[in-house]
């Protein structure tokens, strides 16, 4: 561990790696490049490859975003020694994209950041701006590089950090309010710059300077960039701004009202009466003026919900256009003639088909009425040849009930007396069929006898 003192007195420590403590290795660590990167390719990568990612390391933990070879030589110092290859490893980052000069990031941004007069993107070294228009490549011990990847996440959080917010709902910010929102992301002021310029390259900020105030303008979610600061977002601002001055000034009247009450009561404990009266008389004073400011803040306020419902009604406005525009595209080759032509031919179809099934219904009701008539006929032939096996005609069975019988004579008597008499009619049999149910049951008879010998007969074995 060892503090990092990076162009400011800072305390902070920062974790180096294990092998800091491996003289041997950090000696072939501390050393120069070679010229010629061929000569040895895995020692040049692996010495670029550590103090690259030390370097970012170093910057991420300090929660800053420009580096310069005089402070990481400062910071990298070990037993008195400073890295030999440092100048080497900043050419290398900036080959690759990793870092860029301070001045060449501000340059990409478009709109008047040069006009704004802050920090380090203002006051330039003369020669540091001919070096840098000559394109020289050599590396100055103050001049100043930005890392990419550390500039983009510290956007990042100063965008999250604003939506956030409570003042997330207003459209514009001064940079000293958002200096002061943004202090425990941006460590320094120009961090914050640099933040603000990569914001405004994303489309996501616009900066602009109105008299001597510099203002900062985010984009609200939703929106895929940022747009320009119009009239209504200046309105808007200085109502804003009015209604914070109004609400500190009425605070500020209503603690005096009560400093005037206490010093009044304090004066008429001690019996100095018309002190206290005079205490009183600019307590009233001051609170007629702290009414007077609180109407005034009551009418801006009330403006500037005037002003929010406007631009809610804008939006709702918005949406039914575009729901209007979306549902015209939709029915743009539906017309009602269409519609009424699509039901007629729905209602022939439908038609058509009811037909279809009555026809093919009707021809299969005539080709019942064909079957019917054979259907009748062997039902006839079956009525016919049914008479023989109903069953004979019996006499009615008895309804009175058989009276009790004590004796074994009178029960006999009384069974014969309760049979019913023998039928005097005779059975609706001819002759002819009673020979053939004759004949039929003698040969039934036959059958069985002729099944019965020619059945083998198992016989007794003798014992042994």
């Amino acid at each position: 561990m060892v503090p990092s003192n990076l162009g400011e007195e800072m305390s902070t420590e920062v974790a180096l790696p294990p092998e800091w403590e491996d003289d041997e290795r950090m000696n072939f660590l501390f050393s120069d490049f070679k010229e010629n990167r061929d000569v040895s390719t895995t020692d040049w990568d692996s010495k670029m490859d550590f103090w690259t990612s030390l370097i970012l390391k170093i910057c991420r933990s300090r929660g800053t975003v420009c580096v310069n070879l005089q402070e990481l030589n400062q910071v990298f110092q070990r037993k008195g020694i400073m890295p030999l290859g440092l100048a080497t490893v900043i050419q290398c980052m900036a080959r690759c994209g990793k870092i860029q000069r301070e001045s060449e990031f501000a340059a990409n941004v478009d709109c008047g950041w040069v006009s704004w007069g802050v920090g380090l993107l203002l006051v330039k070294p003369l020669k540091w701006t001919f070096s840098t228009l000559l394109g020289s490549s050599g590396v100055t011990l103050k001049e100043l590089f930005v890392v990419i990847e550390l500039v983009k996440e510290k956007a990042a959080e100063l965008l999250g950090v604003y939506r956030s917010s409570p003042v997330a709902n207003h459209s514009l910010l001064s940079f000293q309010e958002l200096r002061t929102l943004s202090s425990h992301v941006c460590v320094d002021e120009s961090t914050l710059c640099m933040a603000l310029l990569q914001l405004q390259r994303e489309k996501q900020v616009t900066v602009s300077l109105h008299g001597s105030e510099k203002i900062v303008k985010f984009s609200q979610p939703g929106q895929n960039h940022v747009s320009p600061v119009s009239d209504v977002d200046l309105g808007i601002y200085q109502l804003q701004r009015s209604e914070r001055l109004l609400e500190e000034r009425v605070e500020a009247l209503g603690l005096e009202a009560e400093k005037y009450k206490e010093e009044a009561r304090v004066l008429l404990r001690e019996g100095k009466k018309s002190q206290a009266l005079r205490c009183l008389r600019s307590r009233k004073r001051v609170e007629k003026k702290a009414d007077h400011l609180y109407a005034q803040l009551e009418n801006v306020k009330g403006i500037l919900d005037k002003i929010a419902n406007s631009q809610t009604d804008k939006l709702v406005i918005q949406a039914y256009q575009a729901g209007v525009s979306a549902l015209r595209l939709s029915l743009k080759d539906v017309t009602v003639e269409g519609a009424e032509s699509l039901v007629d031919q729905i209602q022939e179809l439908c038609d058509t088909q009811d037909e279809v099934n009555q026809i093919l219904a009707g021809g299969a009701l005539n080709s019942m009425d064909a079957d019917t008539d054979g259907l009748e006929d062997e039902l006839r032939f079956l009525l016919e040849n049914s008479s023989l096996d109903e069953p004979s005609t019996l006499p009615e069975v008895p309804s009175h009930p058989l009276s009790p019988v004590r004796e074994f004579g009178s029960l006999c008597d009384d069974l014969l007396s309760a049979l019913p008499s023998v039928p005097q009619t005779h059975f609706n049999i001819t002759d002819d069929e009673l020979d053939k149910e004759r004949s039929r049951i003698t040969l039934a008879d036959t059958g069985l006898q002729q099944k019965y010998h020619t059945s083998p007969v198992k016989r007794a074995e003798p014992a042994q």
